[in-house]
């Protein structure tokens, strides 16, 4: 067979070959030179060296203008790992105060990528933070020694006040979330972590700078790059004026040392805090510089739980603070008028059914109900709205509307303070109870400790103080808030918006007048302070876990509301006994400026007395 020689089919094929290959070259080297800067970067490394210039971070001033947090230096170690050469270890150990293993382990860490996502041989990477003053002059003096390193200034917070941790919160190195979520943040960089420093992190944080430096063959740096045309100035944070009186805090940290609980204080007419506390609580300096992470740790594992604010997070049943919230719904409902009464055979009794009460007379109208904090009253007035069936047709549909009203005076949901990690709390609807009891198988008496803020009621102290503050200004609120000022910026509208409850008006003076009689001949006497007309209720909220919590929310002066005040002592028994010794203290130190000699007494035991060792008791 003759075998066929005829080549020219093959020319195109290899032809054909070549040109794919010289187009495959082409689309390569456009795509390296044009498309994807990382060569262009890795090229540019060796000659510049482009460093953030951190901005400075704002400041944040009480509401009297008074510094509470600022600035320090701080220094970080530097490097460019391609650019690290063979250096003296001991010396460089030495000279920051760390020990050959811990470097090692610095080393090791930063290139796990695991750890360190974003690791690259051609970027900066953070070595070490916070270098201390003295540790930075060593360092900076030898720094030639030592080549690919270089030192990045950039801030500490200091605080003038080692209080109100849970409202400034603190600055943490960000994650690997947080530069996935803003492109803002690069690896190293901080963050507010809780507290306004979080909430507010857009405005304090500033704009980053930038310098763009030249280096020469040996990777020494010559200057800046074209006299820095091309450098970016920072631009800084906005500073803060918060709502908080610093030493009104202070003072009331002062007051809750050794106890669980909250104190919160607000300006009805503006819906400012004026102090928001959280028992027990740290220093913010213990979140600052290298330990902080060791110090964050042991916060973490303290069964007492610093770290969790119990102002706004906490969710506690609220006793007997929440009656006026009760009765001014069934005023509105028409359930009840000013003069009706109810009786109280040492508590309510209907049927089989008994919620026991504390001696007093009866039968009573509302105003002295709310002097004596009879239970009974409110259970009756419960009662008759939930099983007024022939107005609101079942059970169910008049426990939505008594729902609805709490929900508009702020229970049940977040009020929308300007702090992360606020709770909601918990107010039920009927269908929990149709869930649990059966639709139509239920009726105010099955879940009559609701009247009394008990049972599946919770709030939070800033909601109890709140509805002081509603009451204060007789039928409005302003949502609360702890930031007063932000520099150059106008305050968002829903601080500074009135907030208007379903219940009406016309109906809190009597509630009112109910809180100043309990002030003067009923509960809250120990509030009773000279010159000064102020309103309370005292809380005693069962506790199925041990001592019952003492409450107590008020505001003051009487006719020119400037306070409103909320406390809730975990553990401590009646309400009259640290509920409302603390509040009455509270306001008196923020209206008068000090504590009456003859008064002094009650300071002084509010400030010895520990109820953390009763927990978990039952004697009061």
């Amino acid at each position: 067979m003759r075998k066929d020689y005829n080549l020219e089919p093959r020319r195109y094929i290899i032809g054909g070959i070549v040109v794919a290959i010289v187009l495959i070259y082409i689309i390569r080297l456009f795509s390296l030179q044009v498309t994807d800067s990382r060569y262009k970067e890795y090229a540019d490394s060796n000659a510049f060296l482009r460093k953030a210039v951190y901005p400075s971070r704002g400041i944040i001033y009480d509401r009297e203008g008074r510094l509470v947090v600022y600035n320090q230096p701080a220094y970080d170690v530097m490097l460019i790992p391609r650019d690290v050469k063979a250096f003296d270890t001991i010396d460089f150990c030495n000279t920051i105060s760390i020990t050959p293993e811990q470097l090692r382990k610095r080393f090791a860490d930063m290139k796990d990528r695991r750890l360190n996502p974003g690791y690259s041989s051609y970027s900066p990477q953070t070595l070490i933070t916070h270098l201390s003053a003295e540790e930075y002059g060593r360092l900076q003096e030898k720094l030639y020694r030592f080549p690919g390193f270089y030192i990045q200034k950039r801030i500490l917070r200091e605080y003038n006040y080692d209080c109100a941790a849970n409202v400034l919160g603190n600055i943490r190195e960000v994650s690997q979330k947080d530069m996935e979520r803003d492109d803002y943040y690069s690896r190293g960089d901080y963050t507010g972590d809780m507290g306004v420093e979080r909430s507010y992190e857009e405005f304090l944080r500033g704009v980053k700078g930038a310098e763009v430096l030249i280096r020469d063959a040996y990777g020494k740096i010559q200057g800046r790059y074209d006299n820095g045309a091309h450098d970016r100035p920072a631009i800084s944070g906005k500073n803060l004026k918060l709502s908080i009186d610093i030493e009104l805090q202070q003072y009331a940290e002062s007051l809750m040392v050794n106890k669980k609980g909250a104190v919160v204080a607000i300006e009805p007419r503006t819906g400012e805090i004026l102090c928001l506390v959280s028992a027990p609580s740290f220093k913010p300096s213990l979140l600052v510089g290298r330990q902080r992470g060791a110090n964050y740790l042991a916060l973490t594992k303290d069964l007492d739980r610093p770290l969790f604010d119990r102002a706004i997070q906490a969710a506690y049943p609220p006793g007997s603070t929440f009656k006026p919230a009760n009765g001014l719904i069934l005023l509105q409902e028409g359930i009840i008028s000013p003069s009706t009464a109810y009786p109280c055979n040492h508590g309510f009794v209907s049927g089989r059914l008994r919620l026991g009460c504390h001696a007093h007379g009866a039968p009573l109208p509302l105003k002295p109900a709310l002097q004596t904090s009879c239970n009974a009253y409110f259970c009756w007035g419960f009662k008759a709205m939930v099983d007024r069936k022939s107005r609101y047709g079942s059970h169910a549909e008049a426990f939505e509307v008594w729902k609805n009203h709490l929900v508009s005076m702020g229970y049940g949901y977040r009020l929308g303070i300007d702090l992360p990690g606020e709770s909601r709390a918990y107010i039920p609807n009927s269908k929990v109870y149709d869930k649990v009891y059966g639709a139509g198988h239920w009726s105010a008496n099955t879940i009559i400790s609701v009247s009394i803020g008990q049972g599946e009621i919770l709030a939070t102290p800033l909601q109890i103080a709140n509805l002081a503050a509603t009451i204060a200004n007789r039928g409005w609120f302003i949502t609360p808030h702890v930031v007063k000022e932000v520099q150059d910026t106008v305050i968002d509208a829903q601080y500074t918006e009135r907030r208007y409850p379903t219940v009406d008006s016309r109906f809190y003076p009597d509630v009112a007048e109910g809180m100043r009689m309990a002030v003067t001949g009923g509960t809250c006497r120990l509030a009773n302070l000279p010159g000064i007309e102020v309103a309370g209720k005292t809380g005693t909220a069962q506790n199925p876990h041990g001592r019952d919590h003492s409450a107590f929310m008020g505001f003051a002066p009487y006719n020119d509301p400037k306070i409103a005040v909320a406390v809730y002592v975990e553990n401590a028994g009646f309400g009259a006994a640290f509920g409302v010794p603390i509040g009455s203290l509270v306001i008196e130190k923020y209206l008068n400026g000090h504590i009456a000699d003859d008064r002094k007494y009650l300071e002084e035991r509010m400030l010895q007395s520990n109820t953390i060792q009763f927990a978990g008791t039952k004697k009061h």
